[in-house]
């Protein structure tokens, strides 16, 4: 005898809902996986909040801080995302970006942790001072900072 087969109910990565054969009520499951997807695509957050906002717009995403209180609490480094269905929250995976719009600039989740992208310091010191490279290198840090890949 072969052994039944076995379906997950929810996608490997980000835990999005799938369907089945069968399944009454498709459009509840479909609407939550396009949701989800909407929000974890390109990411942006308003800013990191222990506490939900008053007031949140439908679509914002805020990243839950430590000691998170209110709905916030027991959802540390997770995205938070305001809907017509009230807050949703989703588990940052290994490697994922999120644009933070109040630090303008990228913040990136790896080893477990949120990381702000930060610039590297102007070179400086040195017994032979190269003016064009340090120009160069500073104008780089510029054009990384314009582009918000570094804050």
């Amino acid at each position: 005898m072969t052994d039944p087969l076995s379906f997950s109910s929810a996608s490997p990565r980000h835990a999005l809902p799938l369907l089945f054969a069968g399944q009454s009520q498709k459009e509840v499951i479909v609407n939550e996986a396009l949701l989800a997807a909407d929000i974890l695509l390109h990411p942006a957050i308003e800013a990191v909040a222990s506490s939900p906002p008053a007031a949140p717009a439908n679509g914002q995403c805020w990243l839950v801080g430590t000691a998170a209180t209110g709905a916030f609490a027991g959802q540390t480094d997770r995205i938070a995302a305001w809907s017509e269905g009230g807050w949703r929250f989703f588990a940052p995976r290994e490697g994922i970006r999120a644009y933070d719009i109040a630090a303008a600039a990228y913040r990136l989740y790896a080893g477990g942790a949120w990381r702000l992208a930060s610039a590297p310091t102007a070179p400086t010191g040195g017994s032979i001072v190269d003016s064009e490279a340090r120009d160069a290198i500073s104008n780089i840090i510029t054009s990384l900072r314009t582009a918000g890949v570094i804050g």
